[in-house]
């Protein structure tokens, strides 16, 4: 399973690192750093980051294209 993150999109409002911290990761106060390939174990967690998402930045699937942004 594949994400992307619409950094544009994003705030920082760090949801996503709390509630899936081994995929998501903030540097600074603006900077978010993730894996873009879900790990065995981890799509229930990101799945719940998604969908805590205030400004529902992170899209989750396996169609997600490698190269969108």
């Amino acid at each position: 399973m594949r994400i992307v993150v619409d950094l544009t999109r994003c705030q920082a409002y760090a949801q996503c690192v709390f509630l899936a911290p081994r995929v998501f990761e903030l540097h600074g106060e603006e900077s978010l750093m993730y894996d873009p390939v879900v790990r065995d174990g981890q799509l229930d967690h990101v799945r719940r980051a998604a969908a805590a998402c205030p400004v529902q930045a992170i899209l989750v699937g396996e169609a997600v294209s490698v190269g969108a942004r």
